[in-house]
């Protein structure tokens, strides 16, 4: 039986992409590295410092430990500034709503988010009252798509990942719902997340009553 909904954070409950786009084109523009949108898709639902191996790979150049550390520190201090400009009229449409049935049904709600910044931006929704556990960049080691997110959030809750269900909208992100043996919604194109057990294009039509439907033996 479903007893509990872990969410991803950016794409899911909020977007915050074209925050993260900014500073990393503003990083990227300092450093004269090559970056651009299509680049910063390949950076969706993984760590920071996994995003900057991404384009410096991208740029064929190379950077010691400590020069990493500083950029992907500097990157997320630009980041960061622009978060003060979330307000709780920032949730995708229908993600507040969906939030707020679940807690009327009493299941259980954890974040399940890769982002360091995950609490900065449920107080800036003024979300997170929501959520049960907030499993962050900060709880595990590995990133997507292992399932140790996920697998914590789940822990926390006290229940077996087949008591759950993962709302993602990334790829690695239903990858490591799957593996961790979870059941998985995927938010977005078919082409990115369309190998979880149920897809919506959008938050807004990821109803509890379409979730009870497609998984009716389940509930």
């Amino acid at each position: 039986m479903i007893k509990g909904f872990i969410f991803d954070l950016d794409g899911v409950i909020t977007d915050t992409a074209e925050l993260h786009y900014e500073a990393w084109k503003t990083l990227s523009d300092e450093m004269g590295w090559d970056f651009d949108r299509e680049i910063n898709d390949q950076l969706r639902g993984i760590s920071r410092m996994d995003s900057l191996k991404v384009i410096l790979e991208h740029n064929n150049a190379s950077l010691d430990d400590e020069t990493l550390l500083e950029l992907a520190t500097k990157k997320n201090t630009i980041y960061v500034a622009s978060l003060d400009s979330m307000t709780a009229e920032d949730y995708l449409p229908g993600a507040q709503e969906l939030l707020t049935h679940l807690r009327s049904e009493g299941f259980s709600v954890a974040l399940g988010s890769s982002s360091k910044n995950a609490s900065k931006v449920l107080q800036q929704l003024n979300a997170t009252g929501y959520f049960d556990v907030i499993a962050d960049g900060y709880s595990v080691s590995n990133s997507k798509p292992a399932p140790d997110i996920f697998l914590y959030g789940a822990e926390k809750l006290n229940l077996q990942p087949e008591e759950c269900i993962v709302f993602e909208d990334a790829e690695r992100g239903i990858d490591a719902a799957k593996t961790g043996g979870f059941y998985s919604v995927g938010i977005g194109p078919e082409e990115r997340v369309g190998h979880a057990n149920l897809r919506f294009d959008s938050m807004e039509k990821a109803t509890l009553f379409e979730i009870k439907s497609f998984f009716k033996d389940l509930f």
